[in-house]
């Protein structure tokens, strides 16, 4: 029984983090350049709602990333048995959440609240959204190290 819960909190924080990182990628990476083809006005439309349900969903899916690898590190003898490489993952991740906070609580806020919201509030976005992704990609290599 016990081996299936573990399993189950792996399987958590192995999804959490693909969605955190691989919805930065299509966030930042592919609508960029498909929008590009529509009018300033869809565009500007399309973008609020797009980072606007990937940073609603992603407030919900980074404290289960987190306590989940919290929960792992428990589960195998406790924070002062772990390697170098799982404390990096654990200041990565929180680096992480530090860059969604400063995300929601500042463009994207800002985004919603004006009528017509700036071309550089979604460019502000769009480059903390992929400075997140990308250290979501360091902390995947860290994992890679932890493994080996």
């Amino acid at each position: 029984m016990t081996m299936i819960l573990w399993g189950a909190v792996l399987a958590a924080h192995v999804l959490s983090m693909a969605y955190w990182i691989g919805g930065g990628l299509f966030v930042t990476l592919t609508t960029r350049s498909s929008l590009s083809l529509l009018e300033a006005a869809q565009r500007q439309n399309i973008l609020l709602q797009l980072y606007s349900r990937y940073c609603r969903i992603l407030m919900h899916v980074a404290p289960v990333c987190l306590i989940s690898g919290w929960l792992l590190i428990i589960h195998v003898g406790g924070f002062a048995s772990v390697p170098w490489t799982v404390n990096a993952m654990q200041a990565l991740g929180i680096v992480m959440m530090i860059v969604l906070a400063t995300i929601i609580s500042g463009p994207l806020r800002a985004a919603r609240r004006a009528i017509r919201p700036q071309p550089a509030l979604f460019d502000a976005i769009r480059k903390r959204i992929l400075l997140m992704t990308g250290v979501g990609i360091l902390t995947s290599f860290f994992a890679a190290l932890t493994l080996v």
